[in-house]
């Protein structure tokens, strides 16, 4: 074991020689390659912030019942306490028309086009809270509400769960999707790079086999090069993103504030981070593996 572990300790020390040995060209490589890593990444950080602000701002989906304007107040008792019963409701709130008429008439604008009208226009109403706000259970109870007798409306405002649901999905795929590619882009990159130094150490690599050290031996340091490789771009993709946040922290809060709303763009948490860093590790060592595999295979 201790063996294994000191000839692992061997190849990573000599990979992070080789790294720094061109200090020029692995920053160009790291900065190439935390720049592909920091789309997704910044993908993932707003996407989080607006999982944040949706769970902050938006308020529980509810049902408005309307009563038909010909019913009478026993109806709209009777509909109170069947919905009061109901198992599915957790919260019933009644608006009687006097009220709603009363608050149209503080409305300066309504109030002289209200006065003209020979009766209150306004029927008795009810906003329902369900136990299940999900958008299909309280549809569901939407259908069974148009059923009761002198309800003439029911509105669900469920409709922008959906929509906010369907944007949150969409954004989660793109999302993964710009990983897979930039993360194929990756491989590439360090599948390059370790090709190049495996061409620069070459006649080192032939002396080893010629000693006959295993394939396991002389792919180790090179292994360890693309991790290097792969985990330096990932911190360099970590630094972009928590500085694009830094920067865009107070023009972002002004605007949101324009709409009464609370913001502070938040960067990467600590379990995005690492799986952005470890993410960055794995695809470097996967390219320096299939570049190993394939320039040993050919010798």
């Amino acid at each position: 074991m201790k063996v294994w572990l000191a000839h692992h300790q061997e190849a990573a020390r000599l990979a992070l020689r080789r790294l720094t040995a061109a200090p020029l060209n692995s920053l160009l490589s790291l900065l190439a390659i935390g720049v592909a890593l920091a789309l997704p990444a910044g993908g993932q950080m707003l996407l989080a912030n607006a999982l944040h602000l949706a769970g902050t701002t938006s308020a529980v989906p509810q049902i408005s019942i309307f009563m038909a304007a010909n019913a009478e107040r026993r109806a709209a008792t009777e509909i109170e306490s069947r919905l009061t019963r109901y198992s599915g409701v957790k919260q019933v709130q009644f608006l009687p028309r006097e009220d709603t008429l009363a608050r149209m008439k503080a409305n300066p604008g309504l109030r002289d086009v209200i006065e003209a009208l020979p009766a209150n226009p306004f029927p008795d109403a009810f906003v329902v809270t369900a136990k299940d706000d999900r958008p299909e259970a309280m549809e569901k109870l939407a259908v069974e509400f148009r059923q009761w007798p002198k309800v003439e409306h029911v509105q669900l405002d469920s409709s922008w769960v959906r929509r906010l649901d369907a944007l949150l999905k969409l954004g989660r795929t793109a999302v993964m999707l710009l990983g897979a590619l930039l993360g194929a882009g990756l491989i590439a990159i360090s599948f390059s790079i370790i090709r190049m130094q495996m061409l620069t150490h070459r006649a080192e690599i032939e002396v080893s086999q010629l000693l006959g050290a295993t394939d396991g031996f002389i792919q180790r340091p090179f292994l360890y090069y693309g991790l290097l490789l792969g985990l330096g771009g990932g911190i360099v993709a970590w630094l972009l993103v928590g500085g694009a946040a830094l920067w865009l922290r107070t023009p972002l809060s002004e605007l949101v504030r324009l709409y009464d709303l609370t913001l502070v763009l938040q960067t990467l948490d600590a379990r995005d981070s690492a799986l952005l860093l470890g993410f960055a590790a794995g695809l470097g060592w996967l390219g320096a593996m299939i570049s190993m595999r394939q320039h040993l295979r050919q010798g």
